[in-house]
């Protein structure tokens, strides 16, 4: 059926800037909100007079949370409609970054943390499954540089969500970085409203509940929260919640396999090997990928003897090459070659860390950022481009929310594989030792892709 459009002729805006400039915009919501509040928790601490280790939490929920709420708003996305659930998700932000802002208390922050996750945890998986409504309004196949458009302003929001927090801490303080959610969600709602077509009419015979797959949705949350536990203390692994993290898991397989419209379609997964192998492949290098985002900063500090002004420029040369790369990548038809090159740059950047020590040059620690940012750029661009084509249309939203949440299982990993080689400052050794897992890692990740037939397709 063909949508009722509002405000637009979707034919005539086609695959166009202000389609993609509206559909791409609330994707940077979350990795701002992932990436802002690093500057903010010291002085959060201070007014609250909590530690490290209560306002980490902050941090902690906002992942837990956008890793439950992605393949939901994705699932509602394909059964409400993407741009309903991308205008929910952006004035949830809006809620979100009001409640932060008049905090009393760190529960409060809380709170607000966890209204900003679920909202941001609509914008990518809506605005997939937008793109792939697009493409079938207008019979055509999605431009490759629609998708890296997604791909990029997610890695360049990242990059300056610490360089915004710092300008919105020094201009007003910590409730700053809450508040921005409120004109960011405005002008989110706003573009979506004058530039991206209407949904369907919805079938509102179906409960909330039916649509949502309620039971499945419960033990898919219960089972992820164990498992980010169990990775959250690696360093003192709790063994009974991944057991029990698994027995989850086995449950909402046969809960799954039972329900005629399922949350997770087991089935599905179990019959698209393409996909499920997307997934595995997509976590495992982001696992790495953050265990040189934050290794990295905390090792050229503590170890290199940088000061915290220095090793962020030295992290620029990566965002920025990252930037670039999947600029190009977006343009390369094959998937499969730039997942190899991808998997190539991580490796080799991974074997630079065993060889790198303190006394190294500038040159050489910014070389090696280079490095991180060509595999990034490839690795999530074609990434991203092969779940799109592996996924089945009618559930492109849930299966995009499912690969940011195996993104956020290897973050939440990342951090606890760095405690556990660290210790309680970071050295050449500690450093080395990190490198020597990640090479095994990203070495079977290399061979693996290589072996995959799947891709090797368009």
């Amino acid at each position: 059926m063909t949508a009722v459009l509002t405000r637009v002729d979707a034919e005539r805006l086609g695959f166009g800037r202000r389609f993609v400039g509206a559909v791409s915009f609330g994707s940077v919501l979350n990795p701002v909100n992932s990436s802002i509040i690093a500057i903010a928790l010291v002085a959060i601490g201070h007014s609250f007079g909590v530690g490290a280790g209560a306002t980490a939490w902050l941090v902690s929920v906002l992942y837990l949370t956008t890793a439950i709420g992605q393949p939901a708003m994705g699932r509602l996305a394909d059964r409400l409609g993407p741009r309903r659930i991308y205008l929910a998700g952006s004035a949830l932000v809006v809620a979100g970054g009001l409640i932060g802002w008049a905090a009393v208390s760190l529960g409060m922050l809380v709170v607000a943390r966890v209204v900003i996750g679920l909202g941001t945890s609509a914008a990518y998986p809506a605005a997939m499954a937008l793109v792939r409504r697009q493409s079938g309004r207008l019979g055509r196949p999605t431009p490759g540089r629609v998708l890296g458009m997604l791909a990029i302003m997610g890695q360049v929001s990242m990059a300056v969500g610490p360089v915004l927090g710092g300008g919105l801490m020094a201009l007003g303080g910590w409730r700053l970085t809450f508040l921005v959610n409120v004109p960011l969600g405005l002008v989110s709602v706003a573009l979506a409203l004058a530039w991206l077509p209407a949904d369907d009419p919805v079938d509102r015979r179906e409960p909330l509940r039916v649509v949502l797959d309620a039971p499945g949705l419960a033990l898919f949350a219960t089972a992820l929260t164990a498992l980010m536990l169990f990775l959250m203390g690696l360093a003192h692994p709790r063994w009974w919640l991944l057991v029990l993290a698994l027995l989850l898991y086995a449950a909402l397989a046969v809960c799954e396999l039972r329900t005629r419209a399922p949350f997770v379609d087991v089935r599905m997964l179990g019959h698209n090997h393409a996909l499920t192998a997307t997934y595995l492949r997509y976590g495992l290098t982001m696992l790495i990928t953050y265990c040189f985002v934050y290794g990295w900063a905390i090792w050229l500090e503590q170890s290199a003897g940088r000061s915290a002004a220095v090793a962020g420029l030295l992290m620029m040369p990566s965002f920025a090459t990252a930037t670039v790369v999947s600029l190009l990548a977006a343009r390369r038809r094959t998937v499969w070659g730039s997942l190899v090159l991808g998997s190539a740059a991580l490796t080799v950047g991974c074997v630079l860390l065993l060889l790198v020590g303190a006394g190294a040059p500038l040159w050489a620690l910014a070389g090696i950022g280079i490095v991180f940012g060509v595999q990034n750029g490839l690795n999530v661009t074609a990434g991203q481009a092969a779940m799109y084509a592996q996924a089945p249309a009618d559930q492109t939203g849930v299966a995009a929310g499912l690969m940011r949440s195996s993104m956020y299982i290897g973050a939440i990993a990342s951090a606890s594989l760095i405690k556990l080689t660290f210790g309680g400052r970071a050295t050449d050794h500690g450093l080395h030792v990190l490198a020597a897992l990640l090479v095994i890692g990203s070495a079977g990740l290399l061979v693996g892709t290589l072996l995959d037939r799947t891709l090797r397709v368009g």
